[in-house]
């Protein structure tokens, strides 16, 4: 069984910027029995996003090198090659690699802000719920909801996160995880590495320590529910 693939810039597309540098978008090819399919890679769009971004004290922006962004696409890559095995064909690549290689915590945002909105609408803060919908275009939502940890009366803030544990997708725990366990700028979890049970098993170990009033096994539950989260804009 012959299998080839390569991670490329298509220079046939007009170049972006990526932190400061232009640079044509980050393709995948891969090649089987003489077939070819080629898409756009998943992680050059999900670390080209603004939370990806560190602001350096001259004023310049500093984000992920491509170099590592092309090692974590082969690493999935890889992975889903193994994972199929003899039954491979190129069809069923694609779908195993667009699940496999998405970030969970992007994948739990959209519904976490449109908990996020629905819950300052229903306390008839209607500006709050703006800031919401067009802030989180910009900021990271997480640092987002550990300012109104600071800011927030007390009992809205708990309020606000023990209804999100019911309400709304593990986005937060995810997130908290993510900072604790992994190092910038590749701060993602991908649905590769939940497939591992030691993540599953220190995810567990984490929020039982961080979330000691939520069932850590519900929560998992809910990670594990994440391909029916929206994954969509306002």
């Amino acid at each position: 069984m012959k299998i080839s693939f390569k991670t490329y810039l298509n220079d046939r597309l007009k170049q972006v910027d990526f932190y400061g540098q232009l640079t044509h978008p980050l393709y995948v090819q891969v090649t089987y029995e003489r077939k070819s399919i080629f898409f756009k890679s998943y992680f050059f769009e999900l670390f080209s996003k603004p939370r990806y971004a560190m602001q350096l004290q001259d004023g310049s922006i500093k984000g992920p090198d491509l170099e590592q962004i092309i090692e974590k696409e082969n690493e999935v890559i890889r992975f889903v090659i193994d994972k199929l095995k003899d039954g491979f064909s190129l069809e069923a690549f694609k779908k195993l690699y667009a699940h496999f290689s998405t970030d969970l915590c992007d994948a739990t945002e959209f519904d976490f802000i449109t908990y996020l909105y629905s819950f300052f609408d229903d306390k008839e803060m209607p500006h709050m719920a703006e800031l919401i919908k067009w802030g989180t275009l910009h900021l990271v939502t997480y640092d987002l909801v550990m300012e109104f940890k600071k800011t927030l009366k007390k009992s809205l803030y708990n309020e606000l996160i023990e209804q999100a544990f019911e309400k709304a997708p593990p986005y937060l725990q995810l997130y908290s995880f993510v900072m604790h366990y992994k190092r910038w700028p590749l701060q993602c979890l991908t649905a590769m590495e939940w497939d591992n049970i030691e993540t599953i098993k220190s995810f567990k170990n984490h929020v039982e320590l961080h979330y000691p009033h939520m069932k850590s096994t519900k929560l998992i539950g809910l990670v594990n529910a994440w391909p029916s989260y929206r994954r969509k804009s306002f």
